[in-house]
């Protein structure tokens, strides 16, 4: 009774530093509202940077709660003298603001970026449970419930459990709290709200070094989904089924029941590539074939990249359109987005993707303008506030969010040198956003692996343009096979034709010897200099282009 008193204290006392998180944001709100209207997207940069500035900070170093307080006292008193200089300066409010601009953008800066540290302090200083860390290395007997859907690997599957019931030395059972990971065989076959008994080694994950001999924060990688411990060797005893959320169990099932489907009518590898192009799913890929369509840049296209994710919004927003009138087209498109989020798995490619996707929904809904930039800014903002350790510690968002920014601010500049490439089947739009997304993922991927593709810009030509046509045709073979399987043959064939052209360039493209080169990966500070590279030259292409005149007077 004392433990679970302790655990429920822990846990309200973290759900209470949201608060101040919420009134630090409507203190910037409120700094915001004393500056003039020109200097609004100053003040959104300012308060960005800051507050991703407070993410990076605290991700890598604990400065304590008192280098928030002094952060915030800063902030507040600049905002202070620079609002008391607005309101009772003698001249203009306008020319009283341009004076005191400084002190108020220092003000808003210091506040955001006490908000990022803070809030990252609460994601990653969350207690692990006291019973728990007390038998962390010992053998433990744990009840369980399986809260994800079990990620089946060529030998092994791995399971993130709630843990429940901890069975101490004297035979009782009690309460804890915390989330594990479990390597378990691949049979027998588990689900999703399974209900398990697990014996095993209790350990917290330990960090190692990668293949580019780079230490990898493995516990930390784990930590941002809320699991901070691991049982290994585990003795595993299914109790019951059917827990969890019914509405994810029930799209899971579904999920289930479609690549059940898609394999009876389509062979492998073809079936898993296809399970990959629609819901994100790899289970008979395969670490081999895994590898090859790393080695020639088309990873994306197996892990449900945001691109596949546009496919699916597109298509719904389509078909929802031919069938439902416009009322209630939006409406539909957002449900269906929202449930194909939740039943692949919601990692921060899939959400940064459905994110966006939505607005642009919403957009249309409303008869306004789709600022493209302005979504990924508030999809990256909104999802670095509910998890600040994505930003971090999670490669997917980093390189989701750089490669959807590519497509705004460095396309633009590629498009108009690729004229040579012929518009047709849209190949030069394809070539287009291939080579300004890798130049700008190039310098984090170098960091992160070493690894250069050298064919990944006519390998992603060759598949891409496939893409569309190849999930269509998959995803109806699916679907009428749920019905008649005699019906869905004909679909299930031009799918198999497709996806055997995909998998023949991935092997004809990695069995070229040069095919990927391996570098010496990129210190961090190669990579700050590499964007700042890339920053500063995009914005001297965008003052040359709002200064046409002074460009070709300096010619």
């Amino acid at each position: 009774m004392a433990h679970t008193a302790v655990c429920d204290i822990g846990c309200r006392t973290h759900d209470r530093i949201h608060a101040p998180c919420l009134l630090l944001a409507a203190c910037c709100v409120l700094l915001a509202r004393a500056m003039i209207p020109p200097m609004r997207r100053t003040l959104f940069a300012v308060v960005l940077s800051g507050f991703f500035l407070g993410i990076l900070l605290r991700s890598v170093a604990d400065f304590g709660l008192a280098f928030v307080w002094f952060t915030l006292l800063l902030g507040g008193a600049l905002g202070a003298w620079g609002y008391r200089g607005v309101s009772r300066s003698r001249f203009s409010r306008v020319s009283a603001t341009r004076v005191y601009a400084p002190a108020l953008i220092a003000a808003l800066f210091f506040v955001a970026l006490s908000l990022g540290v803070l809030r990252t302090h609460t994601a990653i200083a969350r207690p692990l449970d006291p019973l728990l860390a007390q038998r962390v290395g010992e053998h433990v007997r744990v009840s369980s419930l399986i809260v994800a859907e079990p990620d089946e690997r060529e030998s092994s599957t791995r399971l993130t459990i709630r843990l429940e019931k901890l069975e101490h030395e004297s035979g009782a059972l009690l309460s804890v709290h915390g989330k594990a990971l479990v390597v378990a065989p691949t049979y027998p076959k588990l689900a999703y709200g399974d209900r398990l008994e697990i014996e095993g080694e209790l350990q917290e994950p330990r960090n190692f070094e990668n293949e580019t001999g780079r230490v990898f924060d493995y516990a930390r990688y784990l930590a941002k989904d809320g699991i901070r411990l691991e049982i290994r060797r585990v003795k595993i005893e299914r109790v019951s089924s059917g827990g969890g959320s019914p509405l994810i169990g029930a799209l899971l099932a579904l999920k289930s029941a479609f690549l059940e489907r898609v394999s009876r009518l389509i062979p492998e590898p073809h079936a898993s590539l296809l399970g990959g192009l629609l819901l994100g799913a790899r289970r008979s890929l395969g670490e081999n074939l895994l590898d090859r369509f790393r080695a020639v840049g088309l990873i994306h296209v197996v892990v449900l990249s945001g691109y596949n994710i546009s496919i699916v919004a597109d298509a719904l927003r389509r078909f929802s359109a031919l069938v439902l009138p416009r009322r209630l087209t939006w409406l539909v498109a957002t449900l269906c987005i929202v449930l194909f989020a939740l039943m692949t798995g919601g990692s921060a490619t899939v959400v940064r993707a459905s994110v966006m996707a939505l607005i642009a929904i919403l957009a249309r809904a409303t008869d306004r303008v789709y600022d493209m930039a302005r979504a990924l800014i508030f999809a990256g903002a909104a999802m670095a506030l509910h998890n600040p350790m994505i930003v971090v510690f999670d490669p997917s968002f980093q390189l989701s969010f750089l490669a959807t920014l590519s497509l705004i601010l460095l396309a633009p500049r590629v498009a108009p040198h690729l004229r040579l490439i012929p518009e047709r089947w849209k190949l030069r739009e394809i070539a287009t956003a291939t080579i300004a997304t890798q130049l700008f993922v190039l310098p984090l991927l170098l960091f992160e692996s070493g690894q250069l593709s050298v064919v990944s810009l006519p390998a992603n030509l060759l598949v891409l343009l496939a893409i569309p046509t190849t999930m269509l045709a998959g995803f109806l073979a699916g679907a009428v096979g749920l019905v008649s399987t005699v019906l869905a043959a004909p679909l299930a064939w031009i799918a198999t034709a497709l996806l055997g052209y995909m998998l023949a360039v991935v092997s004809i493209f990695s069995s070229l010897p040069f095919a990927s080169v391996s570098l010496p990966p990129l210190p961090l500070w190669g990579v700050i200099l590499s964007y700042a590279c890339i920053g500063g030259a995009l914005v001297w292409f965008a003052r040359e282009k709002t200064n046409p005149t002074a460009a070709s007077s300096m010619q």
